[in-house]
This record gives structure tokens, sequence and C-alpha cells, in this order.
């Protein structure tokens, strides 16, 4: 991928959080930048790796994309990370530490916050990380600020030596608006210089370094309280004034403009000085924040009086239609109506994975497969626990299948002392946090078949490349992972690695059906890339002969998106059993001819797509 020079200084242009965040990072003159894959913080790092000057790289998991970060840092350079919410836990090993080293050049690390739980597993409040590390936090509202607090928050990092949480939320990151931008500005690196009592944290070092934390964020703590990033905003209506932070901001603003503010994007520490000031102005004051009430705890316990989520929800954004009816209530004036169209009425259509996806096949066969408990992970692949495979029975986090699987054949209880248990895994999930759990498993002898899903790519998010599939985030050839070797390094047996296509369904189910019956660790490695990736080649579509489709509906079980349903019917068998026929075609546009539809097809009635050729028009001479 060839580096492109940005728009020029001055420039307006539409910007999403995300963008905006990039653009900020090239003009501050960092120098290193590392990340993760993850919704809703992906784009930052793909419009980085487009940017010249700067070394960009998608590392295998978040708490190594910090340590990357950390290691420029350290050298004097301005450095970047960036991940989801979640993803600050897997970083949170280095983050409580660093806190206590601090940096040398200016470290932001920009967090994404998934309020409304559009693409996680669960709803987290990432500010908790700046009280627990005693860092600060700057939260911007919209792209506008995400650009300016972004290069805001590198000269606070320089400033306090300290690394700086770029607080954000899926409405920032995936918003756009207009962002008018700057030069980018050279940054000259010292180099790293050797200071053991600083960089080397030993015990005794480390308890050394601790008073000197809790004195940079008093300095901190003052510098909020005059920073330009929080500031008031006076209204005429002093019946409520709030105080807020975030997107939420602009769903107060919206809701309640003659309100008196105070804005908050310096958001950690909380500056009280201003909270007091906004206090004395107002009759009562409300915080709205997104997601859980630590401002509120904090102003609470510096004894002013307000109300938060007392009134307001712990969980989704704070939008006008949660404000407006909640303030009323507390005001006693009536509750407005939402004003709203109505929903236009159309197919249900819930989260299925692509048409011809590698991962299909697999569930499937696991969907055939009877006796077995399924540990699942984080990825595309989670969505085989839908309909129609029903074929996953727990998802907790980044490679938990393995460690999960493990302990449910640790923990078998006398009804389950039969059952099969297998652990499914994705190939860019098995490099960020699969491997030492199959490791694990391997020591303790467990007796778990992993289905370890290689479709060269991390798919959930949008197909990047990991060192699974030989490219890196340029998209330059590097080494490519060998998975078979790569397990058996971990100590599974040679005899139990496999390697299958996932598109091979007679062969896929009798793998599996004879490596569940083996009592130790086996791997079966499915090797067919993602259908949306270049990796993938497209074969001849099919299509469904109408005479010879029976309704049987052994194709809809595959789960392909590419298969409709055309009517329904019903059929009594001689035994008096009546079932349920669903006579199918196959939208031939996009079907990429991967078979699987094919396989299970009793009667034969899908073959390959024969256009018909276009009517040719003859001109019969009767125009006027």
């Amino acid at each position: 991928m060839a580096a492109v020079m940005p728009a020029p200084a001055a420039s307006r242009l539409l910007l999403s959080g995300n963008e905006a965040v990039a653009r900020a990072v090239w003009e501050s003159g960092v120098k290193v930048a590392a990340a993760y894959p993850g919704t809703p913080a992906t784009e930052m790092m793909e419009v980085i790796s487009t940017f010249p000057d700067i070394y960009a790289e998608w590392s295998v998991n978040e708490k190594v994309s910090l340590e990357v970060a950390t290691g420029a840092a350290f050298a004097g350079s301005r450095a970047f990370c960036c991940m989801k919410h979640v993803g600050l836990n897997v970083a949170s090993d280095a983050l409580m530490t660093l806190t206590l080293t601090g940096v040398v050049g200016g470290l932001v690390i920009a967090v994404a916050d998934d309020v409304g739980l559009s693409s996680s597993q669960n709803e987290q409040d990432s500010r908790f990380w700046g009280r627990f590390a005693h860092l600060p936090i700057i939260e911007p509202s919209d792209s506008q600020e995400a650009y300016e607090m972004t290069l805001a928050a590198f000269n606070v990092s320089e400033e306090f030596q300290v690394p700086v949480i770029l607080r954000m939320t899926t409405r920032i990151n995936h918003v756009k608006s207009l962002v008018v931008v700057g030069e980018r500005l050279a940054h000259v690196s010292p180099g790293f210089k050797k200071e053991p009592g600083r960089f080397v944290m030993v015990p005794g070092n480390a308890a050394r370094r601790i008073p000197l934390m809790f004195a940079r964020e008093e300095k901190l703590r003052e510098m909020a309280e005059v920073s330009p990033l929080n500031f008031i905003e006076d209204g005429s209506d002093k019946r409520l004034g709030f105080i807020t932070s975030g997107p939420a901001y602009m769903h107060v603003k919206e809701s309640f403009p003659n309100a008196p503010v105070l804005k908050l994007g310096f958001s950690y520490p909380v500056p009280f000085g201003l909270a007091r000031k906004l206090a004395a102005m107002v009759e009562q004051v409300v915080v709205v924040e997104e997601v859980e009430p630590l401002i509120e705890t904090e102003l609470k316990a510096a004894g002013i009086k307000l109300l938060g989520k007392d009134i307001l929800p712990r969980q989704g954004e704070l939008s006008p239609n949660v404000l407006r009816p909640a303030i009323a209530r507390l005001l006693g004036e009536p509750v407005p109506e939402l004003q709203s169209t109505p929903a236009l009425q159309v197919f249900p259509r819930p989260p299925t994975m692509c048409v011809a996806c590698p991962h299909l096949g697999v569930y499937y066969t696991l969907s055939q497969v009877r006796n077995i408990t399924i540990s699942g992970d984080i990825g595309c692949y989670t969505l085989g626990a839908g309909h129609p495979w029903n074929a996953l029975d727990t998802t907790i986090s980044m490679g938990a299948s393995m460690g999960v699987a493990l302990g449910m054949d640790k923990g078998r209880g006398e009804s389950d002392k039969d059952k099969r248990i297998l652990a499914v895994i994705g190939d860019s999930t098995f490099l960020h946090m699969g491997m030492q759990g199959l490791l694990d498993m391997v020591y303790n002898r467990g007796n778990v078949t992993v289905l370890l899903l290689d479709n060269r790519a991390v798919g959930m998010t949008g197909g990047q490349d990991n060192p699974g599939n030989g490219r890196d985030i340029y998209g330059d050839d590097t080494p490519r992972v060998n998975f078979a070797a790569l397990v058996e390094a971990l100590g599974v047996k040679k005899e139990r690695i496999h390697t299958v296509d996932p598109y091979q369904l007679p062969l896929l189910f009798k793998t599996i059906r004879d490596e569940v019956k083996v009592p130790e660790v086996s791997v079966i490695i499915t090797d067919q890339p993602c259908v949306l990736i270049k990796d993938y080649h497209k074969l001849k579509p099919f299509e469904v002969i109408d005479d010879k489709c029976t309704g049987c509906g052994n194709c809809l079980d595959v789960g392909c998106p590419a298969i409709h349903v055309t009517r329904r019917g019903k059929e009594t068998k001689p035994n008096g059993k009546v079932v349920d026929l669903a006579f199918v075609r196959i939208e031939s546009s996009v079907c990429t001819g991967c078979t699987l539809c094919v396989q299970p097809c009793a009667p034969n009635a899908i073959v390959h797509y024969a256009p018909v050729s276009p009517i040719k028009l003859v001109n019969m001479g009767c125009g006027g």
C-alpha cells in the first residue's frame, strides 16, 4: 500500500472521528503507530498506514501494540496506539506499569468504547482505566474535537511525561463531520537514554516511582481546572445545569440548548472547582455521562449535590429521546411524545455469514454431529451460534475457547462424561491470544478437539492482514505462519494435526468424527481464504432446477445467504408424519461456486448456472 500525501493545511475535510484522529497523529509528528484491529477503532490505523513518515503495524494483540508504542516513546519519539474497549483490557498489564515509568516522547492511547454494543461482547467504560492507572483522559465530542484533542493530547503527554488516554465512542468513531486540518510538525527524537531506576521496574525501583505518580496526578488536576478543554457555557434556564463529556455533550445541547453546561474535554482528573462554579449558577445539577457514574460519584464524594444515574440509564447512549423524558419527569413536566417515522416493514435479516464463507461448511458439519459441546471464540465464526446452525455453546473473550474447553473437559459432570468437547477459533484470534490456551491444553493433557479456522484475514473487522497470511499492513510480503508446524511446536502430536478444505463436507465430517473419539488434543485446520479478500477466487456459479427441487431444504441448512426460499409447502409421509417443504432458488449473481449447497442436495437439483442468451430485437419496419 503506497503512502499518499494528505490534504494540505487549512483544508475543510469531511472526516469520521477515526479519520480525524489519524490526521492529527500524522500532524503531531508521530513516528510509530501500532494496533490490533477492533471495531469501532480499526479505521484509525488503516488511515495512518496510508500517510508518509510514519511506521505503522498490525500487532498480534493490543498488549503488543502498546509495548511497541512504549518502546518508541521511551526512545523519545512520539508514538500512538489504538484499540477497542476490550482491547485495553488485554493491554492493561503493560499500562499499569507504564504509568510508573512515564514516557519521554508523547504517547497517546486511543480507546473506542462501543456504547450500545454495536459489535462487542460487552459494554464497558474505559474511563475507569484513567482512575485505575492515574492517567489523564481526554474526551472529544465530534470529529473536529477528535482532531484538535489528539494534537492537545500529545502536548499534555510530553509536558507531564505521561501516556494520555483518548476516550472515544462508536458515535464519534464512525460519524463524519467537517474538520479543518493543519500542517505536520516534525518531532525530533532525542534517542533512548539509559535510566534503570525509571525504566527497569523491579520492586525497589517501582516503589520509588509511586509517589511521583501521585504528585503528577495532582498537577494534572490543577491543569484540568484551567484547561481550555474544560469550559462552562452559560444559559438562560437556571433550573438545571449539566455536567457532561464526549458525545453526551451533543445530546445535552440538542435537548436543552438554554441550560448552562460544564463541558469536560479533559475529563480526568475531574475539575472540582469548575463543577462547584456551575452548581452555584443553577438550582440543580445533572451529570450526563456514558455509561458509568464515574464523574457523578467523584463529585458527590466531593460534597457537590447533584443527580445522575438515579434518573438516567446505565447502559446505551444518552440520546435526546432518553434525556428529554428523564428530565421532564424530574421537573414534573409532561413527558414529550417521541416524534418518529413509522418503521418500514422489511423482511427480518439477522446477522449471518457471507455467501460461500468457508465457515459455513464447518458449522453445517458441526450441526450434524451429535453429543458434543462447542466452545466458541470472537470473530466472524461467532455467528455460528445463530440460525440455522446453532453450533456454539459459549463465547467469552479473545482466545477463551481454548481455556474454556479445557475447563469443561476437566470439570465434566456425570451427565457430560461421554460428551465430546470441541473448541472453535479463528486464525487471527489464535495468534492474538489462543496459542497460550492450546499450550496449556496440551501441557495439562486435555481431551479436546480444536477447529482452527484459517481464512487468512481478520475477517470480522474488514479483512485486515495478520501473520497468518504473509502480508503486513502495507500489503508487502512478510513471513507467513505455518499453523500445522506451530501447533506441533506447541506439543500437539503430528498424527493429530489435520489440514482440510472446509468446502469438502464429507472429508470434514469424517475428520471431525474421527478426531473427537481420540482421548487427547487434536487440531483440525481448515484452509480456505475469506471470500472478501484478494486470495479468494470465484468459480462458476450455480442455480436450482425448479422441476427437480423436492423442497427437502437440505441446502438451507448450510446457511448460505445466496439461497432464497421461493415457496413453502407440506408433505405427508407414508407413516403419517407431516414434513415442511421449502423450495428454493440461488441468487446466481452472488454465488461463488463453492459447492457447499450442492453436496447435501439429495435430488441433484443444483447445477452450474447457464445464463439465458439475451433476446435479439429485430427492426420490423413498423415505425411511424
